[in-house]
């Protein structure tokens, strides 16, 4: 493929994650870019195009010694859930936009130590770009089948640099708050993360499945080739000790490389995602590394005896096979892996070089001069430099260092410097003593230790320059040969770098640190990184300060960076959260806190320090005073989290004891109108008995026939007075637990027949038509005198509210698991859905009773609902989709 072709293509594909990005960045695209497989996705920025073509190369000419650069990561993922959820609390809490920061704070906020990690970061990060822009520069001609041109102005690859430099300048440094998420960036990388797999498994199939003819033909071809089985087995306890020294430089690596401290810890949106990046993130290691093996030895096989960059078999293979469009799509999944990485590391770095050297050491005086809009300004345009410096020296050590090595001994250099932070940044998470010298101290000893014993060497070896210094040791001293430091011969040269290195620096960092004291602020962010759960949540309160501030000078600092209209919101929620009255001019410790935290994201921790130090007068605190205003200070937490806890228990009990009330009021009058109702319903056949008895006595010469029927009323009111007092007391004995049922098998069909047929003449008064034909026998146990009282009354009521003409009412039965259940349906006006809950309320009826007289007492469902539940079973209504209502009740068909 011509090399023009191959460059549109590149451009097409830029600026289709310059779209992404633009779309990610939108409010409304929120729900796509703010969820936990982006995170995840993200968090594969890891795999660069080391991974992508230097993996295969170790496979092909190594063996298995590709697999410890994901073992580590593999291994301590899992502890995420703990430790990666820590740095995350810590970060937020405090504003922390780099790893440059996180350490420098932990160890007081200390400007030389940020700056130290800094130029750590970019001497190990700076040669790692140049990697990538190597990789895209040897598959780029690969690809073309084009030679390397030696004039910059004709080489792709610079035009490469200057449009990855475009693209992250510009949504790298969109906001001058380093702490604010990057949604286009982030998306663009999980997007570049998914196809550099896609695209990796898809030549992992190829080879695997139409090259060759599984793995077990790529395994029985290789197995003859020269030093497989060597290159192919763990070896002995030497190889061993390799392996588990490399392991721990990936797995510190996953914590300590910029991108990764970037990717899951500053853009980390939700704690919550942490839980699916802990399964996504290995299995997504898993998958790039199954087709690894596959690829590096299928190369060999077809490859056999030619001079081949094994590095590349993954582009060489289709090419050989003359498939174009596969060898394009391998070239744009490395391009992926390579660009990701560029973006991610060059806007981390310029965060830090910004916020931790250029910043502190140059450019504060004049920023603290400045408007807030210049300054702002200033701020975006030194991180827009910082970004282009950073990618263009990567592009000129990649032109004229880089391309006589591979990449996997550049990628391996560079996690062995950024190890030298781990006993610093593991100790600023779980040990109270570790100070600030030691910190510093132990980085310094630990990158000397690694210059002399893998540097220099590499430089030599490089240089093609024979040297007494490798093969003989320092002054001819063999002890101090730099591959064979102190005697200890059998590592190689990373693993015994990394080894002598790590020592050094470890021992280092822990005797300074027990030998010199801390300050008190050391001590402090000791207290407030180890416990941050603690101080989670007011960790203003745990900040120790004593001195003298005015809250109007911390009010002109922020202006200076922040604006008017954000200093104030902020000042607001800092006077609301802590109760702070907005009148008061002096500041307490607290808003000095929380100044620095605002300040942090715009100018790093140190210079935040800085600032806020120059407006106020800071006393000196002893050590035991810190210890002793910490304890105080949690005692008040603890203290605090009891009484919000009590006050919550005391609202939520007041809020009951509220609802109780409004129900006992409630309920009060709904007594005295069920009251009123009873009280009517008894007046009613009372009133009739006494005017048909007056009439009687009164008037002797009443005929015979009219004096039968006054009897006759007098009996019929005397009977429906028995019945509503009957109702009454059957209530009564139910309500206070009095009422005692005798359960017993019965048959449910002649139950319902027997309840049925006292009540066929008013079924026939209002023709109504009643459909019951059951097509077999259900036993339940009940007693059946009150459930033929159920049945009775809802049958009753269905009775009642059928229509004059064309009335239907329809029994039937539902056999459940350990149950049965009884439907009465009817086509009557059914009922009003917000009374659904108060029907089988003894007061419902009376509700209702200043609109319309209800229909008799309003007791008979209350009765019914006592009498199925003392049954164990349930009753409920519910309006049929066409008309009417249908009432439901169950009964159990074992006894309880």
């Amino acid at each position: 493929m011509n090399s023009i072709g191959v460059i549109f293509i590149l451009l097409v594909y830029l600026s289709i994650l310059f779209f992404i990005a633009h779309w990610a960045e939108k409010k409304d695209n929120l729900k796509w870019t703010n969820n936990s497989y982006i995170y995840s996705l993200s968090l594969a920025v890891y795999c660069t195009a080391w991974t992508y073509y230097g993996s295969i190369g170790v496979a092909a000419t190594s063996g298995l010694n590709y697999l410890s650069i994901y073992i580590g990561p593999i291994i301590i993922i899992p502890a995420w859930i703990i430790i990666l959820r820590k740095i995350i609390r810590i970060s937020r809490v405090n504003n922390v936009s780099s790893i440059a920061d996180f350490i420098s704070l932990r160890y007081g906020n200390s400007r030389f130590l940020g700056a130290i990690v800094t130029v750590i970061c970019i001497l190990s990060v700076i040669p790692y770009i140049s990697l990538q822009l190597k990789a895209i520069s040897e598959t780029f001609h690969i690809v073309t089948k084009t030679n390397e041109n030696s004039l910059i102005i004709l080489d792709t690859t610079t035009y490469v640099a200057v449009a990855l430099a475009l693209f992250a300048s510009y949504y790298g440094t969109r906001y001058v708050d380093a702490s604010e998420k990057r949604k286009g960036v982030i998306t663009a990388v999980a997007l570049e993360s998914l196809l550099k797999l896609i695209f990796f498994v898809i030549i992992g199939v190829f080879v695997t499945f139409f090259v060759f003819d599984g793995l077990g033909d790529i395994y029985d071809k290789a197995v003859v080739l020269e030093n497989f089985e060597k290159k192919n087995t763990f070896g002995g306890f030497e190889q061993a000790i390799n392996w588990i020294f490399l392991c721990m430089v990936s797995l510190f690596a996953i914590f300590l490389l910029p991108r990764q401290f970037h990717t899951s810890v500053v853009e980390n949106n939700r704690e919550r995602h942490i839980k699916t990046a802990i399964w996504l993130f290995p299995l997504y290691l898993l998958i790039f590394n199954f087709f690894v093996f596959p690829i590096a030895w299928g190369g060999n096989i077809l490859f056999d005896g030619q001079k081949v960059n094994a590095d590349m078999y993954s582009l060489l293979i289709p090419q050989h096979l003359n498939n174009k469009w596969l060898t394009l799509m391998v070239f744009l999944g490395g391009f992926s892996a390579a660009i990701s990485m560029i973006v991610v590391s060059s806007i981390s770095l310029s965060t830090m070089l910004s916020n931790n050297l250029l910043i502190p050491y140059t450019f504060l005086g004049k920023l603290k001069e400045e408007e807030q809009i210049v300054n702002n300004k200033r701020i975006v345009i030194i991180r827009k430099i910082g970004i282009f410096v950073l990618i263009i020296l990567a592009y000129f050590i990649y032109r004229f260092f880089v391309l006589d090595f591979n990449l996997v001994s550049i990628g391996l250099v560079s996690f062995v410097i950024i190890a030298q932070l781990a006993p610093a940044f593991f100790g600023a998470l779980f040990w109270r003593r570790g100070s600030r010298l030691g910190a510093i101290f132990g980085i310094i000893m630990g990158f000397l230790v690694c210059i002399y014993t893998l540097l220099i060497p590499y430089a030599f070896g490089n240089l093609d320059v024979k040297s007494d210094f490798i093969t003989n040791g320092l002054f001819n001293i063999e002890i101090l040969k730099p591959f064979a430091f102190l005697g200890l011969d059998y590592l190689n040269p990373v693993p015994h770098a990394f080894f002598w290195s790590m020592l050094f620096n470890t021992l280092t960092y822990f005797a300074v640190s027990v030998s010199f004291k801390g300050n008190y602020r050391e001590r402090n962010y000791a207290e407030m990184y180890v416990d941050i759960d603690k101080y989670i949540n007011n960790h203003e309160n745990a900040f120790v300060w004593k001195g003298t501030a005015y809250k109007s000078d911390i009010e002109k600092i922020l202006v200076k960076f922040l604006g008017v209209d954000r200093t104030i919101r902020a000042l607001n929620i800092f006077n609301v959260k802590y109760n702070v009255d907005s009148n008061l001019e002096l500041a307490d410790a607290r808003l000095v806190k929380f100044a620095e935290n605002l300040l942090t994201g715009h100018i790093g921790t140190a210079s935040a320090k800085i600032l806020i130090s120059s407006v106020v007068k800071e006393e000196k605190i002893t050590l035991p005073e810190v210890l002793k205003i910490l304890e105080e200070s949690n005692e008040n937490i603890i203290l605090n989290k009891k009484l919000t806890e009590t006050s919550n228990e005391l609202k939520k009990i007041t809020s009951e004891l509220q609802n109780a009330n409004s129900n006992l009021v409630k309920k009060d009058q709904q007594k005295d109108e069920f009251l009123d109702t009873v009280t009517h319903e008894l007046r009613t056949p009372i009133t009739a008995i006494r005017a048909a008895s007056e009439i009687l006595i009164d008037d002797d010469e009443v005929p015979e026939e009219l004096r039968k029927q006054f009897l006759q009323n007098i009996i019929s009111e005397s009977d429906r007075l028995n019945r509503l007092i009957n109702k009454i007391l059957d209530l009564e004995k139910f309500e206070t637990g009095k009422q005692k049922i005798q359960p017993e098998k019965h048959d449910l069909i002649t139950t319902i027949n027997h309840t049925i047929e006292p009540l066929q003449q008013l079924i026939k008064n209002k023709d109504i038509t009643l459909f019951f034909e059951p097509n077999k026998s259900f036993y339940a146990f009940y007693d059946e005198d009150r459930i033929v009282q159920v049945l009775t009354n809802i049958i009753a009521n269905a009775i009642k509210f059928c229509p004059e003409n064309e009335g239907l009412i329809a029994i039937s039965l539902k056999d459940k698991d350990n149950e049965v259940e009884i439907t009465i349906m009817d086509n009557g006006k059914g009922i009003n859905p917000k009374d659904f809950e108060n029907i089988f309320d003894k007061f419902y009826q009376s509700t209702n009773q200043n609109i319309k007289k209800p229909i008799g007492s309003g007791l008979g469902l209350a009765i019914c609902k006592q009498i199925v539940e003392l049954h164990k079973g349930k009753i409920w209504a519910q309006n049929n989709e066409v008309k009417g209502a249908s009432f439901m009740f169950t009964l159990p068909k074992n006894q309880n």
